[in-house]
């Protein structure tokens, strides 16, 4: 292995420490009560280091968003250019969807004390939510450079990537049931399903003048 590849995997495996430790401390003595430099402890790195890797603790909080962003906007991105917006958005969610398949043990416990950080800390719900309206607004822009248009003046790019990315928050958020990964991948490909049976075939493919 290359020096470059040594040295991505031990940034890797800092940041992932991190994260562990801090899901940990917001679990065990309460999100306010934790610090930078408690989190920062448990790692044996010094609060400097931890700012090389997240920008706060609400970052820490965000670590699925931003990873789930990335393979959004890399699946959509790849998909044929004559493909309905709306089947890119699907498989572009599928994508999550596969992701979460290959959780190792590790990442699942990761995920399972995320949702009980969530449930304990309501307020934190409203970081999540205010996260992906910054990924579905960059969803829309691309989904707009699909359809020829201006994102600003095309509502139909944000419908449809407000119908997608319903999808993702109805697995998630309801029915729950056991809140395991398995589950909500199960909930997430169900609710996908509906989605594509329910919607009239075309209804994405107005043209810009309509969609105005």
């Amino acid at each position: 292995m290359t020096a470059v590849g040594l040295r991505e995997r031990k940034k890797e495996k800092t940041r992932l420490a991190l994260l562990d430790a801090a899901l940990s401390l917001f679990l065990e003595q309460g999100y306010e009560s934790t610090t930078v430099e408690q989190i920062a402890g448990v790692v044996d790195v010094s609060p400097r280091t931890f700012f090389r890797y997240f920008t706060s603790k609400d970052h820490l909080v965000l670590w699925f968003h931003d990873h789930a962003e990335e393979i959004l906007l890399e699946t959509l991105e790849s998909r044929p250019p004559e493909e309905s917006p709306f089947t890119a958005m699907m498989h572009a969610i599928r994508a999550v969807i596969d992701d979460l398949e290959g959780a190792t043990p590790e990442e699942s416990d990761r995920f399972q004390k995320l949702r009980r950080l969530m449930d304990e800390h309501p307020h934190l719900v409203g970081q999540s939510v205010a996260r992906g309206a910054h990924t579905e607004r960059r969803l829309a822009e691309m989904v707009a450079a699909r359809r020829g248009t201006e994102p600003d003046a095309d509502q139909l790019s944000y419908l449809i990537v407000a119908f997608a990315m319903s999808t993702m928050r109805v697995g998630f958020e309801c029915p729950r049931r056991d809140g395991t990964l398995e589950e909500v991948m199960n909930r997430m490909s169900e609710t996908i399903d509906l989605a594509e049976r329910s919607l009239r075939p075309g209804w994405d493919l107005q043209s810009s003048s309509r969609a105005r």
